[in-house]
């Protein structure tokens, strides 16, 4: 077989650089490069003589500073005598919890009524449009504003729930109580606690520990008969029942942990003109978490709706003909083929929720945006740094949520053979 020599390569000349189509791609990426970092340089050129202007450092030293004030809501202790650092803790762990209370309140929220659109019940489908549409199409601003002033000027009073005729009564049996000032709601109570951890100058619960260990070691062994029963159905045909050892595994330790450290709720009280016993959560924090969960349950609820469409009506129609019921062909056939269109624009509206949660500077509930971004900002004059801070804080949240929900679209996504 005969080789043909290889071709002469031309010379390289600099006009290769633009015309030749080998390069231009490079030149016009280097270019591009080189003028951004221009660019950047010259903003942060021009920020440092601004702030020299001014008589202005940047430094991040602000942050040992005494803060100097009170945070009315705090998962960890917390006075005014703790530094800038402490405060924007405070307020980023506020954040967190805001935001994943409402990523999972919007998430049951709009699967369900996404479900529900799809009803053959008119009335029941209505109802869901009804409430997507009106959610959807109004600014989450105006949601957390009307719903502040339906706790404030139509809850009853804390006095209002005193004697046999009162003129207002709890909810969920008894055991919350919505109020123009706070919602009382039951208190978890520990008789039998281990002592706390210190890491730091943090003090985390020895309960909270013992918790979060077992319910990441129920994970781990449940990801293992998971994988066993998999390498069983794929051996012989049939998958072993496995749906009582997950129960086990999850509510077994639960369970005992909880009988061990004696572990019981105490409902709030009325006693005096005040609710005690129980926890008094501020309002500003129960209405953001409501227009938060309502605002974003709607969009999901149209995301549902659509993944569901976007699976073909045979799969649901041969689910049938095998003899499954409604609920276990959508359970079972259904939504796990419409997760990989759900999925995507979910990570959207989990981003959108956390972001949204800075709006918590409407009803005064002290997230990142209320410490760091507010109260720490002013004080120190440092607006510079705090806005970097909090933007750098935003981002990482954002980038991390993100990953997490891009490694269980990989996990659910049809996997090509």
């Amino acid at each position: 077989m005969t080789e043909l020599p290889p071709a002469n390569q031309p010379t390289f000349r600099l006009s290769m650089l633009i015309y030749d189509r080998r390069f231009r791609s490079l030149t016009i990426q280097t270019v591009v490069f080189i003028l951004v970092m221009l660019a950047a340089a010259w903003l942060v050129n021009n920020t440092v003589q601004n702030l020299a202007a001014m008589g202005k450092t940047f430094s991040f030293s602000f942050l040992d500073n005494r803060a100097g004030y009170d945070i009315p809501f705090s998962l960890i202790p917390y006075t005014s005598d703790d530094s800038h650092m402490r405060a924007a803790m405070v307020g980023l762990l506020n954040t967190l919890l805001v935001s994943a209370l409402g990523c999972l309140f919007a998430t049951v929220v709009g699967v369900t009524t996404g479900v529900l659109r799809l009803s053959n019940n008119w009335l029941i489908a209505g109802i869901a449009t009804i409430y997507v549409e009106i959610f959807r199409n109004i600014p989450l601003l105006l949601w957390i504003l009307v719903i502040l002033a339906i706790f404030t000027d139509v809850m009853p009073a804390p006095r209002d729930y005193r004697g046999d005729d009162a003129a207002a009564s709890m909810i969920l049996f008894d055991s919350v109580a919505p109020t123009n000032r706070y919602t009382a709601v039951p208190r978890l109570a520990m008789e039998n606690a281990p002592g706390p951890m210190v890491i730091g100058n943090t003090a985390i619960s020895g309960a909270v520990i013992a918790y979060a260990v077992a319910l990441i070691a129920a994970l781990l062994i449940w990801r293992w008969v998971r994988a066993w029963a998999t390498d069983v159905q794929n051996a012989t045909g049939r998958r072993p029942v496995t749906w009582w050892i997950s129960v086990l595994l999850f509510l077994g330790p639960l369970a005992g942990l909880t009988w061990l450290f004696d572990a019981h709720l105490i409902p709030p009280a009325l006693q005096g003109f005040n609710f005690s016993g129980g926890m008094n959560l501020d309002n500003g924090f129960v209405v953001l978490v409501l227009a938060l969960t309502l605002y974003t349950g709607a969009f999901i609820a149209e995301i549902v709706r659509a993944g569901i469409m976007s699976v073909s009506r045979g799969q649901s129609e041969a689910a049938m003909a095998l003899g499954m019921r409604a609920r276990p062909v959508m359970a079972l056939v259904i939504l796990p083929q419409a997760l990989r269109v759900i999925i995507p624009p979910m990570i959207s509206q989990f981003l959108n929720l956390t972001k949204n949660s800075s709006l918590a500077i409407a009803v005064g509930f002290p997230d990142l945006r209320a410490t760091l971004g507010g109260t720490t900002l002013n004080q120190t004059g440092r607006e510079m740094e705090s806005m970097i801070l909090m933007m750098g804080v935003y981002l990482v949240i954002s980038l991390l949520i993100s990953a997490a929900m891009n490694v269980y679209n990989a996990r659910v996504r049809l996997k090509e053979r």
